[in-house]
C-alpha cells in the first residue's frame, strides 16, 4: 500500500505547522519509525518556511503597452506540499509561485556547501534538509517558482500498516 496527498496552503506562518502536524500524523497512522518521522517533519519544516518568507515575489508582466511595473503572480499567496509514502521510501516536495533559487542552487542536486556558505543566514535551512534527508534537489520552474524535492527511507515499526 502507499499513501500521497498534496496540501495547498496560505504563505502564512500559520501553516508550518498545520502541515508538519499532517505529516507527523499520516506517518504515526502508517507506522514510520519515530525518528524517520521527526527528521522528515523538521525537514518540512524547513522547505515550508522557505516557502511562506520566499515564495511569493514573483511578479507577471502586465498587457503590452502599460507601465511594464507588472503584478502579484495570481499564485503567489499560497504553495503546496506533496508527500508520497511508497514502500521504502517517502519524498517529499513544497512548490511555491516565487522567484526562484539563485543560478548557482537551481537545476542542480543539493551538494554539501562551505563553512563560510553554512554560517551565513541565509540557506541554513536548505542545509538543514540536505541533512536531514537521504537526497535532495533544488530547482527551478521556469516563471512558476522554486521547488524542493527530498526524500528519505522509511524505517517501519512492527505492525506498521503499510510495511514492504
Amino acid at each position: 500500500m502507499s499513501i500521497w496527498w498534496s496540501l495547498h496552503l496560505r504563505r502564512e506562518a500559520a501553516s508550518v505547522p498545520l502541515a508538519r502536524r499532517f505529516l507527523l500524523g499520516t506517518m504515526e497512522t502508517a507506522g514510520v519509525d519515530p525518528d524517520i518521522s521527526f527528521d522528515l517533519s523538521v525537514a518540512l519544516s524547513e522547505a515550508c518556511a522557505n516557502a511562506v518568507e520566499h515564495g511569493g515575489d514573483r511578479t507577471v508582466l502586465g498587457d503590452p503597452g502599460d507601465s511594464g511595473t507588472g503584478r502579484p503572480s495570481a499564485d503567489s499567496g499560497q504553495y503546496r506540499v506533496t508527500a508520497y509514502l511508497d514502500g521504502e521510501k517517502c519524498r517529499i516536495e513544497v512548490s511555491d509561485s516565487g522567484p526562484g533559487f539563485p543560478a548557482r542552487r537551481a537545476l542542480r542536486p543539493a551538494a554539501h556547501s562551505p563553512q563560510a556558505e553554512a554560517d551565513a543566514e541565509s540557506g541554513r535551512g536548505l542545509d538543514l534538509i540536505q541533512q536531514l534527508s537521504d537526497h535532495v534537489q533544488f530547482g527551478n520552474r521556469p516563471g512558476r517558482g522554486a521547488v524542493v524535492s527530498f526524500d528519505k527511507v522509511l524505517k517501519w515499526r512492527e505492525g506498521a500498516l503499510l510495511t514492504v
